[in-house]
């Protein structure tokens, strides 16, 4: 199964309704005045955000998107009905482009956010509008006008508080599972994971964040390898970064893997490697506490920066619990500063 995070799609808008050509015609009104009516505006296409979606899959087999047109006027002065408009649904944090020029449209971020995209077509006008002191029997009217039509690019950005990022098989998922109420897929081959997983974390009644799982990162991600670069761009809206590491690897592998996902970073965006990021050595419950600590001070001596560093085990939830907490603690410092 690919992950759908992109789509293309068309959407058209409803053409107007032609105005009507009529005159009245009664018993004893043998030649009554115009009364052509207008025709109705065609419908126009919008994009709204619904706060349950978090994926773009529904648009593998909808890609056509049309709004109504409006109906013609008729005699008597009726105007014709105007069309509804057309609601299309997307997820939080979706990026619209036209597709044909690659300019941006919108960024949709906001719960029940709207973005038109296509207009609909204007009413014609019927004969009873153009009839004067001068022109008592126009036979004049105008068409409806063409609805807007285009193609369009959306792209999905996974809005999240916190990214987690790592190799294949890494225990992101399973992380993810031990500290919230998300129920992403775990397996122990690759790729597990195949489309960003949203959990909400509770560290109190009233105090929680987000998390987003992201498919692991192979090396030459930036260059498209793997399941490429389309899952890097989660990263780019999330605040923290969780490098989520296997532990349980030769210490050597475990510097080498730590490595990799650095240089996919900084090779995709520079601003990436620059946020704030922490390692998170998992599967703790496989190794003895002094061969923990001493790849920590491996860890810590072959590196320049001071970057902070815990020790966790996803399946038996050991240290999840303190590395809640300082994430929480951190997001709460960062929201004051920008006060």
């Amino acid at each position: 199964m690919k992950f759908v995070d992109e789509a293309t799609i068309r959407v058209e808008a409803g053409k107007g309704g032609d105005g009507c050509l009529s005159f009245r015609r009664e018993k004893y009104i043998p030649k009554g005045g115009p009364d052509g009516g207008d025709g109705g505006d065609g419908g126009s296409v919008y994009l709204f955000v619904d706060e349950g979606l978090n994926t773009l899959v529904d648009f593998r087999h909808s890609r056509l998107f049309r709004a109504k047109h409006g109906q013609p006027g008729a005699g008597r002065e009726r105007i014709g009905k105007k069309s509804d408009d057309l609601y299309i649904k997307v997820p939080s944090g979706t990026l619209v482009y036209d597709d044909d020029t690659d300019e941006l449209i919108g960024d949709l971020v906001s719960n029940e956010e709207t973005l038109l995209v296509a207009q609909g077509g204007f009413h014609g006008l019927g004969n009873a509008r153009f009839k004067s002191s001068v022109n008592r029997s126009p036979r004049q009217t105008t068409n409806g006008s063409e609805g807007e039509s285009r193609n369009l690019r959306l792209e999905l950005q996974v809005l999240a508080d916190v990214g987690l990022l790592g190799i294949p098989n890494a225990g992101k998922s399973s992380f993810i599972r031990a500290v919230s109420a998300a129920t992403p897929k775990v397996a122990d081959y690759p790729f597990t994971t195949m489309y960003p997983n949203l959990g909400v974390v509770r560290v109190d009644t009233e105090k929680s964040f987000v998390i987003a799982d992201i498919p692991g990162l192979i090396e030459g991600a930036a260059d498209g390898l793997g399941l490429g670069i389309e899952f890097l761009k989660h990263l780019s809206r999330t605040h923290l970064l969780l490098h989520i590491v296997d532990a349980s690897n030769d210490p050597e592998q475990v510097i080498k893997d730590i490595k990799t996902i650095e240089n996919e970073l900084q090779r995709f965006d520079e601003s990436l490697s620059q946020k704030e990021r922490w390692l998170v050595l998992n599967k703790a419950d496989v190794l003895p506490a002094e061969l923990i600590d001493e790849l920590k001070l491996e860890l810590k001596n072959k590196r320049d920066d001071d970057i902070k560093i815990f020790v966790i085990s996803a399946v038996t939830k050991e240290g999840c619990k303190t590395l809640t907490y300082a994430i929480h603690d951190w997001i709460s410092s960062q929201e004051k500063k920008s006060e």
